[in-house]
């Protein structure tokens, strides 16, 4: 085990002062880092740990922030916010390149190296920056299969994994469908697991908030899903190349 450092930053996006969390390994080279994005209620201890695991493997991670500095536990104002962001590619890439921004100013990062891991908003964030062609080692979405606007996920220049509850009523079949015949259709190279019996948000441990119908956590592929991010970001970014 190393011995991870870590720090807020502070930073503008979506006319925001966002709040991130930077978890740095132990040494002073330069490594790949990671770009961690959080699901739509925004930045959580959740990720903040998601993104020391990663430092702990020798990444730089940043989890990037949503919302200002704000976690929206009620699920009627998380959709009031999430809704219009998930509808406008713009101010997701915004988002995603603002984060992108601090973790590449980051002195132990390998700018030439990053990955972007994200899960729903956080992840419709990621395939963002990939459909943007911004120069990505891999990208990894849980229960954010979003589709883009045509033509554009032809720039996606990396390796693209996928995955959702066999049982998620917000990212359905229909979606499913959808999201791997865009990528199909852009010739990317993707992948897509389906974690039979879990719901949306499958990965995240239990809260106590209400959340939407159809969430729910399954701790066995939570833990699965975790795995295949790491297996995904060891094949695509190694700490030596």
């Amino acid at each position: 085990m190393t011995t991870v450092t870590t720090r807020t930053v502070a930073y503008t996006a979506d006319g925001l002062t966002m709040t991130g969390h930077l978890a740095l390994p132990a040494g002073a080279d330069r490594r790949p880092a990671v770009l961690v994005g959080p699901e739509g209620v925004g930045l959580s201890d959740v990720e903040r740990r998601r993104a020391d695991a990663l430092a702990e493997l020798g990444y730089v991670a940043l989890a990037f922030d949503l919302h200002g500095g704000r976690y929206l536990g009620v699920p009627e104002e998380m959709l009031a916010r999430c809704m219009p962001l998930l509808a406008d590619p713009d101010r997701m890439r915004d988002i995603g390149y603002a984060a992108l921004d601090v973790l590449r100013a980051e002195p132990r990062t390998d700018p030439d190296r990053i990955a972007a891991v994200g899960y729903g908003t956080g992840g419709a964030i990621a395939l963002e920056l990939g459909r943007d062609g911004v120069d990505l080692r891999a990208i990894a979405t849980v229960n954010g299969l979003t589709t883009g606007r045509p033509g554009e996920t032809a720039r996606i220049r990396c390796p693209v994994w996928a995955g959702v509850g066999s049982e998620d009523p917000i990212m359905s079949p229909a979606q499913r469908d959808a999201f791997t015949a865009e990528m199909q259709a852009a010739g990317a190279d993707w992948r897509l697991v389906v974690y039979g019996g879990a719901l949306h948000a499958f990965h995240h441990p239990p809260v106590d908030h209400s959340v939407l119908p159809g969430v729910g956590h399954h701790p066995q592929h939570a833990q699965r899903a975790w795995r295949d991010i790491v297996d995904l970001l060891t094949e695509c970014l190694p700490m030596t190349e």
